[in-house]
């Protein structure tokens, strides 16, 4: 992911700087899941407040002095942590407090995970979603905008990714300028792979 290009310069680190951010996130909410289980009453609760105080920090940051590039990436964290504050207010507000509820399970999970292959300890990237895994497609995507993620979109995920898992397709429906193209986009660039839009008129084939 960091090669450089054509021109001898490194390509942009923000895929990187946004999977590690992504990694550290689900680690750090499932490790206070962890310590509430030996007893920590209120660690999910410490960490969701600590979270929207490091989101506040990133919106002080958008109003200093940044380049395009440094500012690009500081909104794609404040997209992405604000759904993460949302997510863990959705865990306190209904009690799934465990990384075995299905409100954590159906969540787009990205994990630093190890296995023993052929004798050899293999470290790789993962995306879950509830019983589905993908390998990160470590597919170079620059630094481009993030999309908002809402519970629609929350319920997207879910079902692309199990229709996938189940080695099916996936055919969003809905009225035009909906963003089930965008949904889809930002599917892929979660999975660390290059998405291809054909804009196709109903005639093409006729």
């Amino acid at each position: 992911l960091l090669e450089k290009s054509a021109s001898d310069r490194l390509l942009d680190p923000a895929q990187v700087a946004l999977l590690v951010a992504g990694i550290q996130s689900v680690l750090s909410i499932e490790e206070a899941m962890d310590s509430m289980t030996q007893g920590g009453a209120n660690a999910l609760q410490t960490h969701a407040d600590q979270q929207r105080h490091d989101l506040v920090d990133l919106v002080r940051l958008t109003q200093t002095n940044l380049t395009g590039g440094e500012r690009q990436r500081v909104m794609c964290s404040i997209t992405i942590d604000a759904h993460t504050r949302d997510v863990l207010d959705k865990l306190l507000r209904e009690t799934s407090l465990h990384k075995s509820d299905f409100q954590w399970q159906s969540q787009l999970k990205q994990r630093f995970v190890e296995k023993e292959e052929a004798g050899l300890v293999v470290s790789q990237t993962e995306v879950h979603v509830c019983d589905a895994s993908f390998d990160y497609g470590l597919e170079y995507l620059g630094n481009g905008p993030r999309l908002v993620v809402t519970p629609l979109t929350d319920r997207f995920y879910v079902t692309a990714t199990q229709a996938l898992h189940l080695k099916m397709g996936c055919a969003p429906a809905g009225p035009a300028g909906t963003g089930k193209t965008e949904t889809t986009k930002d599917l892929a660039s979660a999975l660390g792979k290059c998405c291809y839009v054909f804009n196709c008129k109903g005639t093409v084939f006729e």
